[in-house]
């Protein structure tokens, strides 16, 4: 998440990057060297200039644009950092390879306190191909066959309760898909009482599998592709998702996602406002996805070809089972995923 981030950054309003040199200048004149950086086989090079005084020390920052290997990686990973000085007319000066470990892709490093907590919105990924498909099932568990998002011409009372309805058939769809809860957030390296594994939508939706900030951001990824303000909530040892009921008023619709696979959209909206309700004001961090995008913290980029065919879903591919079997005359019908869950909290 954090590769991705500085990438996307401009380079003079770098505050920090994946990759740190500092060229120090020893001699008696100013000197203007050429310095590359590259993660060989995970990024391509960049290139910064150094212009440093005599005795002066400076440091640059690199944020190499990682290649789709890296967002592929799903285990920790051995690598080499490559640093390369020339001087004006090309001759090498320095050379040194540095081994470096690359986490898995699946990563959030919270951080003390949460202190990265907005990154979150890193895996909400809206134009993901199975959330798109996600929602086309959605539909049809919505009254007209539509999901419109926020309507402008309608009042606030009609917003708040067209959102409802959206969410409900949204619910109802991921209900199909069967997915529920596994919680597999288990990661490796350094820090890791801060830090979990957590599902892209894809993943979720693929495997039928999620965890409460698993589903949190699955949700919020459908929400968000129809224009809708979503936001993750966190509180200790548990998350929620909420979506803002109307354009430009404050008041969420918060759902407990963890109970997608064993209860219905009422029992998770009550979960999910007994939980609020029972946290000190203090203990609950919320996470505006809007505000995310704003700060330039964008979706990771895809990580499995593979995932755009419609039936990569557990629903769709037992659709089209009976389907088959139906077309050979045989008894059949879609396969059956057992309703599962779990209170068991993914921290």
């Amino acid at each position: 998440m954090f590769a991705n981030y500085a990438a996307l950054q401009p380079r003079a309003k770098r505050t920090w990057g994946m990759i740190a040199v500092t060229v120090h200048n020893s001699g008696e004149a100013a000197l203007r060297n050429r310095v590359m950086v590259q993660v060989p086989g995970w990024s391509d090079q960049e290139v910064q200039f150094a212009e440093v005084p005599a005795g002066h020390d400076q440091t640059l920052l690199f944020a190499p644009a990682f290649l789709p290997r890296l967002f592929q990686n799903h285990e920790i990973a051995a690598a080499t950092v490559m640093v390369r000085v020339s001087d004006a007319g090309g001759r090498n000066l320095f050379e040194e390879t540095v081994p470096v470990r690359l986490r898995s892709v699946d990563d959030m490093y919270w951080g003390e306190r949460f202190k990265f907590a907005p990154y979150i919105a890193s895996w909400v990924t809206p134009h993901d191909p199975l959330v798109e498909a996600v929602l086309r099932r959605a539909k049809e568990f919505a009254p007209k066959r539509r999901l419109p998002g926020y309507e402008e011409w309608k009042d606030q009372d009609g917003q708040q309760q067209e959102t409802e309805v959206q969410a409900r058939a949204i619910y109802r769809a991921v209900q199909a898909e069967g997915v529920s809860y596994v919680k597999s957030s288990l990661t490796f390296g350094q820090n890791t009482n801060v830090s979990e594994r957590i599902r892209m939508p894809r993943e979720s939706l693929r495997d039928g599998s999620a965890n409460c900030i698993d589903g949190v951001v699955m949700y919020a990824a459908l929400f968000e592709n129809l224009g809708m303000d979503a936001a993750v909530v966190l509180v200790p040892g548990h998350a929620y998702v909420g979506v803002r009921q109307a354009r430009g008023q404050g008041d969420y619709l918060y759902f407990d996602t963890a109970l997608t696979g064993r209860a219905d959209f009422d029992a998770a909206v009550r979960a999910a406002e007994r939980g609020l309700a029972h946290t000190p004001q203090l203990q609950i961090n919320t996470i505006h996805i809007s505000d995310a995008r704003r700060a330039g913290i964008f979706p990771l980029p895809g990580q499995e070809a593979a995932v755009s065919t419609l039936s990569a879903t557990p629903a769709l591919r037992a659709e089209k089972s009976a389907a088959q079997t139906a077309a050979q005359g045989l008894p059949g019908r879609p396969e059956s995923r057992p309703i599962q869950g779990t209170t068991e909290l993914a921290r």
